[in-house]
């Protein structure tokens, strides 16, 4: 593969502003392996490679640029596009902002769903009816019928606005609970909440009231008692 767009992709997936020395680092062992002589080879190409890069950005058809800050490089939008990127930035949603408990809650859903309250509840250790109404209110939940047992609790899964959030094809594709929970993690860091589990408790009532409107006694959806799906093979 060309070096070009290896560094390329270096760039645009780096946070912060990544240094010569860091991309140097990163693809010394493969241009040894393509034949440069030495380090000092290994740095004059990848020096020509972000030169190349340079005039491929500063073509005046392309809205992004490679531009060299705090001492790396990194991609941003050229200062002509700022108007227009200023207003698709003012048209997003506001970050969605969760508790952990909320996030917790928001796991076992997406692995064992379609699932009911108590079976969230047994699986957390806690009582969870207190954060359903805010997962229903982000819609990033939903109702999905009731369970035919005893008492016919109501069924949640997840929604499209999940999808997109964790930029998922369908829940098939959701990874490892493991990875889940770091992409979790890394979707909501800036937007936890530090809310305890026992100041959900009023959200209870709540939870019970929109669950109720969202399916009707009269229009209760007959589910089978099938086992929840595992982590390994989730519900569609």
């Amino acid at each position: 593969m060309s070096l070009k767009p290896k560094l390329e992709a270096i760039i645009y997936a780096a946070e912060t502003p990544i240094t010569l020395d860091q991309i140097v680092q990163l693809v010394r062992d493969s241009l040894l392996a393509d034949g440069a002589s030495d380090d000092a080879d290994v740095r004059s190409r990848v020096r020509a490679a972000l030169d190349e890069l340079f005039a491929d950005y500063g073509v005046p058809d392309r809205g992004i640029e490679i531009r060299q800050v705090a001492g790396g490089y990194r991609m941003s939008t050229k200062p002509e596009q700022h108007d227009v990127v200023r207003a698709f930035a003012k048209s997003l949603k506001p970050p969605i902002r969760l508790s952990l408990p909320a996030l917790e809650t928001l796991a076992v859903i997406a692995y064992k769903q379609p699932v009911t309250v108590p079976e969230i509840s047994e699986i957390r250790g806690v009582d969870s009816s207190g954060v359903i109404a805010t997962l229903l209110e982000r819609k990033l939940i939903t109702t999905a019928g009731r369970k035919a047992v005893v008492g016919r609790p109501i069924l949640y899964k997840t929604t499209k606005e999940f999808l997109l959030r964790f930029g998922l094809k369908d829940v098939n594709e959701l990874p490892s609970m493991e990875e889940f929970e770091k992409l979790v993690a890394e979707s909501f860091q800036s937007d936890l909440m530090p809310v305890e589990e026992t100041a959900q408790e009023p959200e209870g009532a709540r939870a019970a009231d929109a669950a109720q409107e969202a399916v009707p006694p009269g229009q209760d959806h007959e589910v089978a008692t099938e086992p929840s799906n595992s982590p390994e093979n989730p519900a569609a």
